[in-house]
């Protein structure tokens, strides 16, 4: 069984002076780096770097040709690595990850990257329906908070809502420590 890591938006725009800045981006993107680490030294030929590009100004960032939306110097993709650019939260919705995952023989998918509420849970759940077998590394993801009439839900709590429920039923979580101890 082959795994491929999937890295998804972790882009200028999430971090500090970005346009959509996250909670706690940097720890976020130094724990997908060692995951990505790992995955070099092992596992190079199924790495796939995502990108998302804003389709439509009225998004706010991801704005196609700014620095926001260029991926983030701790996860730069290397020659050799696969870049999807997608336009929606789901990495799979009309790009090509899912046939170059099948063409590599991938079964199994790590995901890492921002934000957890959005594009990761979409991303996760739709690799779940296509039948990958799926691990979500939980430390090595970001989120912000959110607000609904006048509640307003703190990113560590958004992070840990969303956690919890692709863990409970959906698929693997783990954090990057312990990703790292059971794949040495």
């Amino acid at each position: 069984m082959s795994t491929a890591l999937i890295i998804v938006d972790i882009q200028n725009d999430y971090f500090p002076n970005g346009l959509m800045e996250l909670s706690n981006p940097d720890q976020a993107a130094a724990n997908a780096a060692k995951v990505l680490a790992w995955f070099r030294k092992n596992n190079k030929e199924n790495i796939f770097h995502v990108q998302h590009l804003a389709s439509s100004p009225e998004l706010g960032f991801f704005l196609p040709d700014t620095i926001g939306a260029e991926l983030h110097e701790t996860v730069q993709p290397l020659e050799n690595e696969n870049l999807i650019v997608k336009n929606f939260a789901n990495s799979f919705l009309k790009t090509d990850l899912e046939s170059k995952l099948r063409e590599n023989g991938v079964t199994k998918v790590v995901v890492v990257g921002m934000m957890t509420h959005m594009c990761i849970d979409a991303t996760v759940r739709a690799a779940v329906d296509l039948g990958f077998e799926t691990t979500l590394i939980e430390d090595a993801c970001a989120t912000r908070e959110l607000s609904y009439q006048d509640k307003v839900v703190p990113a560590e709590q958004v992070h840990y809502a969303f956690v919890a429920a692709l863990g409970s039923m959906y698929c693997d979580v783990t954090s990057t420590e312990n990703f790292l101890q059971r794949n040495k």
